[in-house]
């Protein structure tokens, strides 16, 4: 149904003033919330102990997990719907041409050390951490339109604008960006002349808990590195229940840091973890126990969220040779046909998984076209033969395809030894591999080292996962070439993160691409943009980027003790049910 721009724009803003602080918490019934009771403490693994307690200085997905519980931002996912909905703003405003965003901040949020949320919070946010091209965990290019620069000001004491130089019909889907506190991190302030880069120092993993403060439904009590990080309830949090109650429930919340998955399993069953994201491979022996009396309960549901597994092929490999083989569109297709996804989704995932999307989850209705015909079957003969009409028909004594140098065609596959999956993958693509004459060397590292390797471009085969969201836009820098995540290709990535990227780099496939990312930014027509995102997908399918494998569901075992449970990944900003768990 069209519903005029203008209406749309009124009820939003109506939405955002209906909700003043507290923020009430309700209609979540449909996913068995109910009104919980206060107390308790709730305990979940942690892979690693995180590399910094900034959550701007360092990418790290353990350190998400923590600071998802510390801090918020302006608006939040809706836990049943993925609708944005307001959070530390209360009501927001957009201007007839798209290019004003206006956010009315929520009274009476305080910092968990009691100091005033304003304004000048917002704004030393997003100028010193999200929008400087020098924070690691920064995100600059989101804040460049057409070449420039998103601004926003302080309007009062509780309110900012964003004014934007065309529209972006994503802008506010982003804004859910943690909040930092001003008065805890001002020295780090370019207005108070430190340089862009000093910010990836603040809260270092030694600083004093204290110094850590959020608005966030908990607060850092202890860390201590290689076993446990503590937060204890924060008792100025801005949310209540459907009956008034302050929320969170849970008085505090453990994070035990085991990096082997078995151990976690093992931790779990003797009761020292209250709660665990699990693999399908796990899914039949804790379904079993739970059949039979164990103490917990194992659900499972369809992912919109969550990362599907891929495999990649350095475009810029250090072996020339190699590099001209592995950025040739030819062999990545070739080599799709050697990806058992069906083995691996029965013997990794027990069957809990499906065929992935192309840059899209399956389960997102608003944008995923159905490109599982271009996956093609798993065919070795076909495989072999494609291979042999690229000129790779000569092999070695040992059956190993020759580079067209006469090296062999022998590749090193980075993946994660402390994933439930990656290792079992990896011996699957290196037994089909072997079998066209593709050796496959495994070379395993920790998980949380994964992303920086692929960035570093010391690799050559890499298996890692990127998470799905509800539009591509957010998935921006994974999947536009030059984006700083599209680390495969690195070439047409800009000097400086937020320029425009090197078009003179690119295939012509990614050129095309790059146009359509730039093109849908800015596309205010909901189905144009659903048509750019669908030839994009296209493209992604014929020319294989990185080459998707499966799409896992999501599958959870909590203990009998604890309500209102809901799946949680953890490291998606505005999307945080842990403060309507209880303990019963």
């Amino acid at each position: 149904m069209f519903v005029p721009r203008t209406l749309a724009l009124v009820s939003l803003a109506l939405l955002g003033a209906a909700l003043a602080a507290p923020k009430k918490v309700s209609g979540y019934g449909a996913l068995g919330v109910v009104n919980g009771k206060a107390g308790g403490s709730y305990t979940l693994p942690l892979g690693d102990s995180p590399q910094s307690l900034f959550y701007y200085g360092v990418i790290d997905n353990n350190l998400g997990l923590i600071s998802q519980q510390l801090f918020d931002g302006l608006v939040e996912f809706n836990l049943a719907t993925y609708k944005i909905e307001p959070a530390l703003a209360e009501s927001w405003t957009i201007s007839p041409d798209g290019k004003v965003y206006t956010f009315k901040l929520r009274s009476g949020v305080k910092w968990s050390d009691g100091q005033a949320f304003n304004a000048d919070d917002v704004v030393f946010t997003y100028k010193n951490m999200i929008m400087n091209p020098e924070a690691r965990a920064g995100d600059p290019g989101n804040f460049k339109l057409g070449g420039q620069n998103v601004t926003i000001s302080k309007v009062d004491a509780m309110t900012v604008r964003f004014t934007l130089p065309q529209p972006a019909p994503a802008f506010l889907l982003q804004q859910r960006y943690f909040i930092m506190p001003q008065h805890k991190l001002a020295k780090y302030g370019q207005e108070n002349d430190a340089k862009p880069a000093d910010i990836n120092g603040a809260w270092p993993t030694n600083v004093a808990e204290s110094e850590v403060v959020g608005t966030g439904p908990f607060k850092l009590a202890t860390y201590t590195a290689g076993q446990k990080v503590t937060l204890t309830r924060n008792p100025n949090y801005w949310k209540v229940d459907a009956a008034g109650t302050k929320l969170p429930y849970l008085s505090s919340l453990d994070f035990l840091i085991i990096r082997d998955p078995q151990a976690q399993v093992a931790q779990f069953l003797a009761g020292n973890l209250d709660q665990l994201n699990i693999s399908g491979a796990q899914f039949p022996d804790l379904k079993q126990k739970e059949v039979v009396g164990a103490p917990f309960k194992v659900m499972r549901s369809t992912a919109l969220f969550g990362s599907p597994p891929f495999v990649a092929y350095n475009f810029d490999a250090k072996n020339a040779a190699l590099a001209r083989v592995l950025s040739d569109v030819q062999f990545r297709r070739a080599m799709q046909g050697a990806v058992n996804r069906e083995r691996i989704i029965d013997a990794v995932y027990n069957g809990l998984a499906s065929l992935p999307g192309h840059g899209v989850a399956p389960a997102n209705k608003a944008f995923y076209t159905n490109t599982t015909r271009q996956l093609g079957d798993f065919d070795l003969a076909a495989v072999g033969s494609a291979l042999d009409a690229m000129g790779l028909s000569k092999k070695n004594a040992a059956g190993v395809r020759l580079l067209p140098n006469g090296q062999p065609l022998e590749l090193d596959l980075t993946y994660g030894t402390d994933s439930a999956v990656y290792p079992p993958i990896a011996t699957i693509l290196q037994s089909d591999f072997a079998k066209v004459g593709v050796k496959v060397n495994l070379k395993g590292i920790l998980s949380s080292r994964l992303l920086a390797t692929g960035q570093s471009g010391d690799w050559e085969m890499i298996l890692h996962a990127f998470g799905d969201q509800p539009d591509p836009e957010l998935r921006r820098p994974i999947w536009q070439p030059g984006g700083s995540l599209y680390y495969w290709h690195r070439a047409p990535q800009p000097a400086k993160d937020g320029d425009p990227a090197n078009t003179a780099k690119m295939a012509a496939w990614e050129k095309e691409i790059y146009e359509i990312f730039n093109k849908a930014a800015v596309e205010p027509s909901a189905s144009a943009r659903k048509a750019l995102y669908t030839r994009w997908q296209l493209l992604f399918a014929q020319n294989l980027p990185v080459t998707p494998i499966a799409k896992p569901e999501n599958i959870g075992a909590v203990s009998n003790k604890y309500g209102n449970y809901m799946y949680n990944l953890g490291v998606i900003p505005g999307y945080n049910p842990v403060p309507l768990i209880y303990q019963k």
